[in-house]
Order: C-alpha cells, then sequence, then structure tokens
C-alpha cells in the first residue's frame, strides 16, 4: 500500500547548499581556484546568508559537504544548528560521478558525509541532497537503509535540464570537461510536490519522503536562488506567484548566490558563472523580494526537517 504525504497549510522552505569554490571550477572544467578564494562560501557568502536569515526570521536549512567540515567550518556550521537552522548532509565528498559509483562506495559517501556533520553538530543529519541533483533508485535504497528521514534531490524541470545537458555538451566541443553529469531524463516527469518515492523513484509509493526542489506549477520553471537572483526583484517576485498554491514552496539557493565577484575575488569564475555578475545588492533584493510575497500569500517558513516531520507523519 503507498503511503501518503499529510497537507498541514503552505509551507516554505529556503535551503542552502555549501558547495565551495573548487565545486564551481569543476563544472566548469576549470583549474583549481586559487588558495585566497578557495574558502569564499563559508568565509565570505555564509556570514551574508546568516544575516539574511537572521533578519528575514527564517530557519534555513544548510546542506553541508563532509570533507569541508574542519575545525573552523565545522565551529561555522554548529553555530547554525545551535541558531536554530538545519545542517543537512550533501555526502562526504559532493562526486557529481556519485550516482555511478557501486553501491558500497555510494554508501560511504553518505555515512562519512553523515558522520562529519554529526561530530560537528553533536547530532546526525536527517536529510540528504545529491550532488548535482543526481540520484537513482540505488542512491534511496542507500537512504533507506540508513534512516535517512527525507532527500531533496529531485529536479523536475525541463527548463534546467535542457540548458544543463546543452552546456555540457558544448564545454566538450571547445576541449573542457565538465565533472557535472546528467540525471535520467524521465525524473521530467516525476511529481513536484512532496511524495513517497516508488520504484523507479520518479514515481509515487511507499518509500523515502521526497521534498523536491522548486519548480513553478506551469511550465516548471526553476525556482531555485540561480533563478531568482538573476531575475533581480521583479522577476522573482512574478517567479514566486507562478509558485503559490503548491503545498511547499521549497527555494533551494547556494552559496555562490550571495558571493560577491570583486569583493570576495571571484573574477576569474565571473565569465562562467552570471550570477556572480549581478551586484550583490540586487541579488540580496530578489530573494527578499521573493521572501516577502511567500509571507504576504500565508506561507509559514520551516526547515526542510520540520516540513517532512509534518508532511511525512503518520
Amino acid at each position: 500500500m503507498k503511503a501518503g504525504v499529510n497537507r498541514p497549510g503552505l509551507l516554505a522552505a529556503v535551503s542552502v547548499d555549501l558547495d565551495e569554490i573548487p565545486c564551481y571550477a569543476a563544472i566548469h572544467g576549470l583549474p583549481s581556484p586559487p588558495v585566497h578564494a578557495a574558502r569564499a562560501i563559508y568565509e565570505k557568502a555564509l556570514p551574508r546568508l546568516a544575516r539574511l536569515f537572521e533578519e528575514e526570521r527564517i530557519p534555513a536549512t544548510f546542506f553541508a559537504i563532509g570533507s569541508d567540515l574542519d575545525d573552523e567550518n565545522s565551529a561555522r556550521v554548529a553555530s547554525l544548528a545551535r541558531g536554530g537552522h538545519e545542517i543537512a548532509n550533501h555526502s562526504f565528498g559532493h562526486r557529481y560521478d556519485l550516482t555511478r559509483l557501486d553501491r558500497a562506495a555510494i554508501r560511504r559517501e553518505i555515512e562519512r558525509g553523515a558522520e562529519a556533520i554529526g561530530r560537528a553538530c553533536g547530532e546526525r543529519p536527517e536529510g540528504f541532497r545529491a550532488p548535482g541533483y543526481t540520484i537513482t533508485d540505488t542512491v534511496f535504497d542507500v537512504l533507506e537503509e540508513l534512516g535517512v528521514a527525507y532527500d531533496s534531490s529531485v529536479f523536475p524541470c525541463p527548463a534546467y535540464y535542457a540548458p544543463k545537458a546543452a552546456v555540457i555538451g558544448g564545454m566538450r566541443l571547445v576541449g573542457r570537461e565538465s565533472r557535472s553529469i546528467v540525471d535520467d531524463p524521465r525524473v521530467l516527469g516525476a511529481p513536484a510536490d512532496p511524495y513517497r518515492v516508488g520504484r523507479p523513484y520518479w514515481r509515487r509509493g511507499g518509500g523515502v519522503l521526497e521534498l523536491p526542489i522548486g519548480v513553478t506549477r506551469l511550465a516548471r520553471l526553476p525556482y531555485i536562488g540561480t533563478s531568482v537572483v538573476l531575475a533581480g526583484a521583479l522577476g522573482a517576485s512574478l517567479l514566486t506567484r507562478a509558485i503559490i498554491g503548491r503545498p511547499l514552496v521549497s527555494l533551494e539557493l547556494h552559496g555562490i548566490d550571495l558571493a560577491d565577484a570583486d569583493a570576495d575575488e571571484l573574477g576569474f569564475l565571473a565569465p562562467h558563472q552570471p550570477d556572480l555578475r549581478r551586484p550583490l545588492r540586487a541579488k540580496e533584493a530578489a530573494l527578499r523580494a521573493a521572501i516577502a510575497i511567500l509571507r504576504k500569500a500565508g506561507y509559514r517558513f520551516v526547515t526542510l526537517r520540520d516540513a517532512a516531520r509534518t508532511l511525512g507523519a503518520p
């Protein structure tokens, strides 16, 4: 018998993938970043995000990569957890080819990520997000074995999938190799609202609770940090109005959404990363505009963990 999800009213969850700058170099097929720029997400962007969430009174979910959690970064995520935010698992090494590993290696990547977060925060994470949103039935089997409460990786968005595949192919033509890979295209037919995964995972069933990455109600346009900050305050408002009505609005950001090319010495990456060519003030204004419209529409901001506990409760 298929297990459903509860409908407790309108919930909104803001999450942040803490992918450090070397991840972006890997995506764009670039050499390793300069040492002074390699930690810009934790050292520069994360304090801006924490301040924004404090001012907006939002409990956020931060997906941390286990291998990034040295002493300084462990202290940073522990401070976020003490402040009421959730720290969730983004794997240990953020391998874009996670789904191409054998089952034992997949389990090690997920388990080591959870252990690193547990050491930093004093409790194991309840949620998982796969690198690059790419996931498979095997990954879901491992998540179930490990007792993970929810996943938030499924991104059923044609307007994201097609350009991503085109960019990866175009890079090969000019001799650059991206570490990023594309998901099974059948994910584009997955439910866009919370559901328990079946087999295959893009169908409903009785497995792990999936909290998909946000897409608008019509046309399934991407409702993620990149699209929101590039759209500006007006465009962000329009995108937000287009997602209103979903029982859970999941706005997924990356730390780089509040990075600054000049102040953070990321000019080498700006030609490849469009959001770095937007002024920091404009990006922050776009995020605040989206938050304001969700609040006005009656959405209550929660962490993904709390959304999972509410939606997945029997």
